[in-house]
């Protein structure tokens, strides 16, 4: 039967396919469409309706939309605002295009409607076999999709006849439009259930994969999501008991050791300490220590270090520059910087500064770390009595912390800084440890690049610490740790070399710092030197800078309060400023005295001369000695009357001469301690003189250690002896003979203008200290 051929109105649909036994409404905006919709009213309510290829396409041709669509009755038409029409229409049967009639006013189409009346559709099991699979394949579609109700699928599986089963269920299931178009088009009924079939199994298989996917974004988004959701409630909760957001710090925590460069073996510790701190986060006194701990272990610079400074010539430049003479420590340090500069490592000196206070010893610490370019830390010791202050205590002790060199290294940010324990002779040992014994560890290269500071409990590396120690007396210090330091000794400035730095660098700071400058305030050579030698009584300049600072700020008053632009202090107007002398030097006897010898000591404060007096009175051999001696001092003496005693013979004194008469020795200044074996050949002498009644010589001192036998034995401080006999006025000197390499090391402004005789036995002593009268 040949299928009949219609003029029907057209709307072209735009995404959208309209299948038989389908109804359903669409809105029409278009004028054509608009005005096709019309007349079909006007006729029998019949349309053509077909899907445009392309949605964007205004004035769809025959070669714009797809040449099978449906012919639907329009039920019911209901105008929108905006000039836009709803249409109701239901899908009766499928036809195809001929060809459009005409396209204005509206589109009219000559359609083939095609009759399904005697299509090939399967006998009867074979028809109830396909029915029941497509029911299947349905309900298991419908359980997936979710998206029909379950009115229209109870509808759809009552349908009987694999025919309509087939045109309701492409009708009313939720299918892209070019998936319905394809099962539209199809004619053949056969292939038309095996299209449907295929596009519904594909598409449940779709939502099984999606329905996996979604899973398993699921499964990660709830676990992320709980997590967060916990977090933040126990963050809340944290900050309404007024505890901060510890989670965060944890969080921090883990970062900053990612960031952090350090041996495995503190990362581990560290990971090890961020762990119990998660899980100590309901105990907050044990939170705390372990917040510290890990805060200090993080801010230890463990392989952060300072770049090396190879240049030679800017350190020698700095080192001149920040301070005048102490050419032997200037000479030690561009050594070390040389060898370090060959080797590219080195290890690290440990250099120990020792000499009397205001000598530069910590000044020179400082201004090394300038010529190094390094960070400097300096650690006092004075007065340090407890082991802990150096190892720090162990983190279970309530306030615990590191020790002092931890801190240091973690004050000075890099692991290689210049640190200096300044007066490390001043350290005492109490019932709380041997805090020398705890230096050990520190200062020796073998040990000390895994130095285990209690706190820290994982190894400290200070083999790259360059460490520079000071003391005033090395006498204190015990011999284990002296021997792993290489002591450079700093000893007193000569005048010449006080007024150098008077010049150089007292004076400049000074003014600075009283706001004057150098044109308004001017010191003469002679007031300086004045200043040194009778207004202070130094080994140092400590004193000497207090001075000029006294006359700087003397001179600023006067600046303001009278007309004076300018003020020049000379050795003449310097007692205006500063008063009469201080210091008067005991200067040489004028005349050779029986009983009387000056000898040379050395005093924290530099070098001194001691005038010793023995008086002979009758009395019953006893031997007096006063003056504050300490013990040494007054067995040189009884050492000395032995020797005398011994060589009676030799100088003509009487036998019975100490049975029946007393020696008093005397050293003035009776309020000052005195103490050391340097002058036995002192005393000695002046016993001497005093016994047999013969004078000494005005104009010579002399120092040495005296034997029974009359040996003289070498002493120290000789640089200090020799200023001091210069300063008093003295011409000769008598030294003991071992002392010889000492007086060559001298310079030339020391010795010059001082007879430095070597003596190897008292009868030498005596030769040249009593004069022929």
């Amino acid at each position: 039967m040949d299928n009949e051929i219609k003029s029907l109105p057209m709307v072209a649909l735009r995404g959208m396919t309209i299948m038989p036994e389908m109804v359903v409404h669409f809105d029409v905006s278009r004028e054509r469409s608009i005005a096709a919709v019309q007349e079909a009213m006007v006729e029998e309510q019949k349309i053509f309706l077909t899907a445009q290829k392309s949605i964007d396409t205004e004035n769809p041709g025959m070669g714009d939309v797809y040449e099978v669509g449906t012919v639907g009755t329009i039920k019911q038409i209901i105008k929108l605002p905006k000039h836009i029409v709803r249409v109701l229409v239901a899908g009766e049967t499928r036809g195809r295009l001929k060809e459009i009639e005409y396209q204005d006013p509206y589109l009219r189409a000559k359609v083939e409607v095609i009759d399904e009346a005697d299509l090939m559709i399967p006998d009867d099991p074979g028809a109830e076999a396909m029915e029941r699979g497509l029911k299947d394949i349905l309900v298991e579609y419908a359980a997936k999709n979710g998206k029909m109700s379950k009115e229209s699928v109870a509808q759809l599986l009552d349908i009987k006849g694999v025919k309509k089963l087939v045109d309701e269920i492409a009708a009313n299931i939720p299918l892209y439009y070019t998936d319905q178009q394809e099962i539209l088009e199809e004619t053949d009924f056969q292939k038309r259930y095996e299209r449907l079939c295929f596009k519904l199994v594909n598409e449940v298989q779709i939502m099984n994969i999606k329905e996996e996917i979604q899973k398993k974004v699921k499964e990660r988004v709830d676990k992320h999501q709980r997590e967060y959701i916990l977090r933040e409630q126990l963050k809340l909760i944290r900050e309404e008991l007024g505890e901060d957001s510890t989670i965060s710090d944890a969080e921090e925590f883990e970062n900053s050791l990612k960031k952090l460069k350090a041996p495995k073996e503190v990362k581990e510790k560290l990971q090890k300490e961020i762990n119990r701190f998660k899980s100590s986060l309901n105990s907050p006194a044990e939170n705390g220590v372990i917040r510290t701990y890990i805060e200090t272990l993080l801010e230890m610079p463990w392989d952060k270090a300072a770049k090396d400074n190879n240049d030679i010539e800017y350190a020698k430049q700095v080192l001149d520059e920040d301070h005048y003479g102490l050419e032997q420590v200037k000479e030690r340090i561009l050594e070390f910087l040389a060898v370090r500069t060959l080797t590219k490592k080195g290890d690290s000196p440990i250099l120990c500064l020792a000499g009397p206070p205001g000598t530069g010893k910590t000044s020179i610490a400082k201004s090394l770390a300038r010529a190094m370019k390094k960070p400097y830390v300096r650690i006092s010791l004075g007065g340090v009595r407890d082991e802990a202050e150096i190892r720090g205590h162990r983190k279970t002790y309530v306030g615990a912390m590191p020790g002092r060199i931890a801190n240091g290294i973690r004050t000075a940010g890099v692991k290689n800084p210049v640190m200096l324990l300044d007066e490390i002779d001043k350290v005492s040992t109490d019932y709380k440890g041997d805090t020398f014994s705890a230096l050990l560890e520190v200062l020796d290269s073998e040990q000390n690049s895994k130095f285990r500071d209690h706190y820290l409990e994982v190894p400290l590396d200070l083999s790259e610490v360059m460490f520079i120690t000071t003391a005033n007396t090395l006498q204190t210090i015990p011999r284990p740790l002296l021997d792993r330091m290489e002591v450079i000794e700093i000893s007193s400035y000569t005048e010449n070399e006080k007024l150098h730095i008077a010049q150089e660098h007292l004076i400049p700071k000074q003014l600075e710092k009283h706001g004057l400058t150098p044109e308004q305030l001017t010191f003469s050579r002679h007031a300086i030197w004045k200043m040194a030698r009778n207004y202070t009584k130094e080994a140092g300049v400590r004193q000497l800078e207090r001075e000029i600072g006294n006359v700087c700020r003397k001179a600023a008053k006067e600046i303001l309060t009278t007309e004076r632009k300018k003020i020049n202090v000379t050795d003449r107007n310097i007692q205006k400023f500063l008063g009469k002398e201080k210091y008067t030097y005991q200067m040489a006897n004028t005349a050779p005295e029986v009983g009387i010898v000056r000898g040379l000591a050395w005093t924290s404060v530099g070098g001194d001369t001691l005038q010793i007096e023995v008086n002979v009175m009758p009395g019953n051999g006893e031997l007096m000695l006063t003056g504050q001696l300490g013990d040494v001092m007054k067995e040189s003496a009884r050492a000395g009357i032995s020797y005398i005693r011994s060589v009676s013979g030799k100088y003509g004194i009487a036998e019975d001469f100490f049975e029946k008469h007393d020696l008093h020795v005397h050293i003035p200044e009776g309020a000052v301690p005195k103490d050391g074996p340097s002058a036995g050949i002192t005393m000695a002498t002046a016993m001497l003189s005093a016994v047999t009644d013969k004078k000494v010589r005005a104009d010579l001192a002399m120092t040495g250690e005296i034997t029974l036998r009359g040996r003289v034995l070498p002493i120290g401080g000789l640089k200090e002896k020799l200023l001091a006999a210069k300063s008093a006025g003295i011409r000769t000197v008598l030294v003991p003979k071992e002392n010889v390499a000492d007086v060559e090391e001298l310079s030339s402004e020391i010795t010059k203008g001082l007879e430095i005789i070597p003596v190897e036995n008292m009868d030498e002593v005596l030769e040249r200290a009593l004069t022929g009268e």
